[in-house]
């Protein structure tokens, strides 16, 4: 197709100056009112994601004033007098001197000083790697593995 051709063909369709100014001007119109739609969803969108953490904000506050309250709930229920009150109601008293009995223990000294048992020689324990902490000792034991490595390789 020629030059000329293509010309005569714009010519005849009628395209002026003012029919190609609205063809430039529809689909500018029409790439704004996606790109508009585009931003209006992403705004709702927005919106919404904002009000769920508003609800999950105002419910996690709701549930942190009913752990306090649950807290003082329970603190109010453990208190000493309240505590005494249901033992007597289960049966319970206050135990007075006749009611301690004291049993004694032949060889029992409450007043020795602890001691540390050492174990038995027949106890199977498994001595301790000697952990040396310098970088020597750490290559030394690495060397050490490989050569166990490929002395269990070949035999």
């Amino acid at each position: 197709m020629t030059q000329d051709s293509f010309q005569h063909t714009l010519e005849r369709f009628g395209w002026n100056t003012r029919n190609q100014a609205l063809a430039l001007i529809v689909p500018g119109l029409l790439i704004a009112l996606v790109f508009a739609g585009l931003y209006l969803s992403q705004v709702a969108s927005f919106a919404t994601t904002n009000r769920q953490i508003e609800e999950l904000i105002a419910e996690r506050d709701r549930l942190e004033r009913q752990n306090e309250q649950l807290r003082g709930e329970i603190a109010a229920l453990e208190t000493m007098p309240r505590l005494l009150s249901h033992a007597e109601g289960l049966g319970f008293r206050p135990a007075t001197a006749t009611d301690i009995e004291y049993y004694v223990i032949d060889g029992y000294n409450p007043n020795r000083s602890r001691t540390v048992v050492p174990p038995d020689a027949n106890d199977n324990f498994q001595q301790a790697a000697v952990y040396d902490e310098t970088f020597s000792g750490w290559l030394q034991q690495q060397w050490d593995s490989l050569q166990q490595q490929f002395a269990n390789f070949g035999g």
